[in-house]
């Protein structure tokens, strides 16, 4: 019995079905983001790379949900859904996917590069494993100013065969920084299968040893990410240093939304569709008395939204070319004279 299934059937009306009607909400409206995104390609909306979170929702709306706005996050190139869960506007992100005026990034960073400073994304990266010492660098400044905010570092499996993996983890114990490193695990650095090119019991093991208390969740069941987030923040938030989470997920696309992904066994492609986290959370909330009805409307009022923001982006105008000499910084001197 997997913990949506404990918790629904045994529990019933003690799940807080608001809550999870919530994150309900927000898987959706992370798939249905995502899906037009891959669409925008062939519309040719897109000239560059998507790497959809498809089949990984559970992971974004069940960690990010339990930041408050002021928490720090850093994110990965696949990383639309954490964006939309911390809160980013979806016509702003979808307006920088599209490299159009009114991008959160000004149209300049694209679907590898999102940043929302208003809502503490400090931004996804496509250098793998980047963000980890970046995401030290955050909280040791938070530490050092004395804030209660804390840091949270999304990053994927590939990345803990990278230096920055170490020295990230490394310094932030060291220093009892308040970063919480998430490991989203699912199963593939880009196209290659992550257990034939990892050494060891993997991700968690490795952060123990650097002395990181690290749980291990089914990054599908949002009951058990949701519990296991819940528990680190309040870790971080008591002072008691970092603390790492690992969550065994699976995309259900390529490594790219243009990835036929030849190299996977596709029954094993089937065997995670079946575990998909939001029929799974879904059904709990139905076994939990939530109608049918309000289901299909998270479903619906999602697609609904997401179809408005594509039209709107699609329309929208492309940016000043007197914005490309914004911020630009040359020896110091960040002014258009610079560049004549």
């Amino acid at each position: 019995m997997t913990t949506l299934q404990a918790v629904a059937g045994e529990a019933g009306a003690n799940l807080d079905t608001d809550r999870f009607l919530a994150m309900l909400d927000m898987m959706w409206r992370i798939r249905a983001f995502e899906e037009l995104a891959v669409r925008s390609l062939d519309e040719k909306l897109v000239l560059g790379a998507i790497h959809p979170s498809i089949g990984q929702e559970a992971c974004a709306a069940g960690i990010c949900c339990n930041m408050e706005r002021a928490d720090l996050l850093l994110s990965t190139h696949r990383g639309h859904g954490h964006t939309l869960a911390k809160g980013a506007d979806a016509l702003a992100m979808m307006r920088e996917l599209f490299g159009r005026d009114g991008g959160t990034c000004g149209g300049k960073g694209g679907s590898m590069h999102i940043a929302d400073f208003d809502v503490g994304m400090l931004g996804a990266n496509g250098v793998v494993a980047a963000n980890i010492t970046i995401a030290a660098g955050a909280a040791h400044a938070l530490k050092l100013r004395g804030e209660k905010r804390v840091v949270v570092c999304i990053f994927g499996d590939g990345a803990i065969n990278r230096g920055p993996f170490l020295e990230g983890l490394n310094w932030a114990k060291v220093f009892d920084l308040p970063v919480l490193f998430v490991c989203e695990d699912n199963n593939f650095s880009a196209t290659t299968h992550t257990g034939a090119m990892t050494a060891g019991p993997g991700a968690a093991a490795r952060a123990q040893s650097l002395g990181l208390p690290a749980r291990s969740v089914d990054g599908n069941d949002i009951l058990a990410v949701d519990a296991a987030t819940r528990t680190a923040l309040a870790a971080l938030h008591a002072g008691e240093g970092p603390q790492f989470l690992h969550c065994k997920t699976y995309r259900m696309t390529g490594h790219t939304a243009v990835d036929p992904a030849g190299y996977r066994d596709q029954a094993e492609v089937e065997s995670w569709r079946e575990r998909d986290p939001i029929a799974r959370l879904g059904e709990a909330l139905r076994l939990a008395g939530v109608s049918a009805a309000r289901l299909e409307e998270a479903r619906t009022k999602a697609y609904a939204e997401m179809e408005e923001v594509y039209a709107t982006a699609r329309d929208t105008a492309w940016p000043d070319v007197a914005g490309a000499y914004r911020d630009v910084q040359d020896c110091g001197d960040p002014q258009v004279r610079a560049f004549s």
